[in-house]
């Protein structure tokens, strides 16, 4: 019986910001796809301040991958430990540390350990989890770094709404325009080309062509996980508009006795330093933050009618 090696790989990096705002970023996982690029989507199954299990939708070398981890979390220590439950292959077992050391005030140090063994000790999957190892977590300490060093302004880039419409009719017909979104060229009038591909079931990548109320164009390329069980679709942009650093939402239908309230959830990190090269010299964030409340509301509201009008227009003609 052969036995598999285990592959560890550190890395660090230094920010300017005290340590426990850098704790705060790590600790909340369901923030991480507004700050992690590879992060999709996070579900939390259980928490209870020490304990975290949770199921992550990331990409990996250009694919899209899943699992299912728990962390213990030390705030005392500013340590976190994770071990992934049921890997995704070839992965057999992962797991690892962040770990937060203070460096004086207003300065710490992020470490990020691994450890890691793939099925066989095969080289090219041990190689292919080494280049997904190494990317993401670059790119996680990147961002991290920038956002705890900017940590006293992300309340203002940071925002969070939603809309909502009433549907007189079955949430699975509301469900299915909403995940056919390959029709949406044909039933939306604000997009103009769309296209999509299944690789896995129930996970979707879009890449797609929208008009604003201002007659602006904007491509966004999107990874889509739908629970049809669940009457939801969550998504995050992995191409984004240039005001936004960051873009994740979710389409959600909630019936009741009398029908389905339908809704749209937006989560935004916008992008300060392109403020005013999209919205004109002088501009804000309190601007940025009511253009991009106004244009991505439309949009979805405009969705959310048209998904209502596909529901109960079936209705009627059965």
């Amino acid at each position: 019986m052969s036995v598999q090696q285990v592959h560890r790989t550190s890395y660090s990096v230094d920010v300017n910001a005290p340590a426990g705002v850098v704790y705060g970023l790590i600790a909340d996982t369901t923030q991480w796809p507004l700050y992690f690029p590879s992060s999709i989507h996070v579900e939390r199954l259980d928490f209870d301040g020490s304990q975290d299990r949770f199921h992550m939708w990331v990409t990996a070398n250009g694919s899209v991958r899943s699992w299912l981890s728990r962390r213990t979390l030390d705030a005392t220590r500013l340590r976190i430990d994770f071990r992934q439950e049921v890997p995704a292959a070839p992965v057999v077992s992962m797991g690892g540390s962040w770990i937060v050391e203070p460096r004086g005030t207003g300065r710490s140090r992020l470490v990020l350990l691994h450890d890691f063994a793939v099925a066989g000790d095969r080289s090219a999957d041990v190689d292919w989890t080494k280049e997904a190892t190494d990317t993401n977590s670059r790119a996680q300490l990147a961002t991290l770094k920038e956002a705890a060093e900017g940590w006293d302004r992300l309340d203002g880039l940071l925002l969070s709404f939603e809309d909502s419409v009433r549907i007189t009719g079955p949430a699975d017909l509301a469900y299915q325009f909403l995940y056919e979104a390959a029709d949406w060229t044909d039933r939306v009038p604000h997009v103009s080309r769309v296209a999509v591909t299944e690789e896995a079931p129930g996970v979707q990548l879009l890449s797609m062509d929208t008009v604003t109320a201002d007659g602006s164009a904007h491509t966004t390329e999107s990874v889509r996980v739908c629970f049809p069980a669940a009457g939801r679709i969550v998504y995050k942009q992995t191409v984004t508009p240039v005001l936004m650093a960051a873009h994740t939402g979710e389409w959600s239908l909630i019936p009741d006795e009398s029908g389905v309230t339908a809704v749209s959830q937006h989560s935004v990190l916008l992008r300060e330093e392109a403020v005013e090269r999209v919205l004109g010299p002088g501009a804000g964030l309190a601007e940025a933050r009511t253009y991009v409340r106004e244009a991505l509301g439309r949009n979805s509201t405009a969705t959310l009618a048209l998904a209502k009008r596909h529901a109960e227009t079936a209705i009627r003609t059965l």
